[in-house]
């Protein structure tokens, strides 16, 4: 009776090459060669023991959908840029003339004594009749705010600060006017009127056609508007609760 040894027995059946191909009638479960059904072919050869990649066909990525969600995908984007309308920008372009050109004539009546206007002299006094102390120099500020940030906002250049600026000269106005009503000759509609102005151009920011036009806060309009309403909140409150 003969005797066998196993573990010869095991070593020999396992380093068998017939024990892996379909040709010796051994287990098919470790053939690399075989194909399953619905599963392409693999390009590793079992009898060379490499990849064979000269019967292997790559992806052809023009066949690829691309998904619209996914912003690294390395195929190029197609889709159509954002752009600028035209409509926005004349209708900013619009407010900052108007707007701009009402606070340029004040401030020219106000400082030079222009169209009629007061000068500083007479607007001081106005202020001191108002209850304002040190009304010369609230004078020269009013005016040169007015002058300077109507023209600023005319040629779209630092519009946050310019348009936070008036909006800090309608804020007082508006606080010594309330009592009046809403209705002129005494209301307080025009100055309602161009304070809303001014806000809008605040945080809608110039439009592209203005010096401003790439700018940093013109790229982040809505940032910059509130730096800016908080300087002006600032301003408007030392003025109204400090000089008064």
């Amino acid at each position: 009776m003969a005797t066998h040894d196993k573990g010869s027995t095991t070593s020999s059946a396992f380093s068998d090459d017939s024990f892996y191909s379909s040709s010796g009638g051994g287990v098919h479960h470790f053939d690399d060669s075989t194909t399953r059904v619905g599963e392409a072919a693999s390009p590793y050869d079992s009898t060379t023991k490499a990849f064979d990649t000269t019967g292997y066909t790559p992806l052809d990525k023009s066949t690829v959908d691309k998904p619209s969600f996914a912003d690294d995908d390395p195929f190029e984007d197609e889709r159509k840029k954002f752009g600028w309308t035209v409509g926005p920008d004349l209708g900013l372009l619009g407010l900052r003339a108007v707007l701009g050109g009402i606070f340029i004539l004040h401030g020219l009546q106000k400082v030079f004594g222009l169209f009629g206007g007061p000068g500083i002299n007479g607007f001081a006094q106005s202020l001191e009749k108002m209850g304002y102390r040190e009304s010369v120099v609230l004078a020269w500020v009013t005016g040169v705010t007015e002058l300077a940030g109507g023209s600023l906002l005319v040629l779209g250049l630092f519009t946050p600060l310019a348009a936070a600026g008036l909006l800090a000269v309608m804020a007082n106005v508006i606080a010594l006017k309330y009592k009046g009503g809403f209705f002129g000759p005494n209301g307080v509609e025009l100055e309602l009127a161009l304070a809303g102005m001014a806000f809008a151009a605040l945080f809608a920011g110039p439009g592209r056609a203005a010096l401003d036009y790439n700018r940093s806060w013109f790229r982040h309009p809505v940032a910059a508007g509130f730096i800016a309403l908080l300087l002006g909140a600032g301003g408007a409150a030392v003025t109204f609760f400090v000089f008064r």
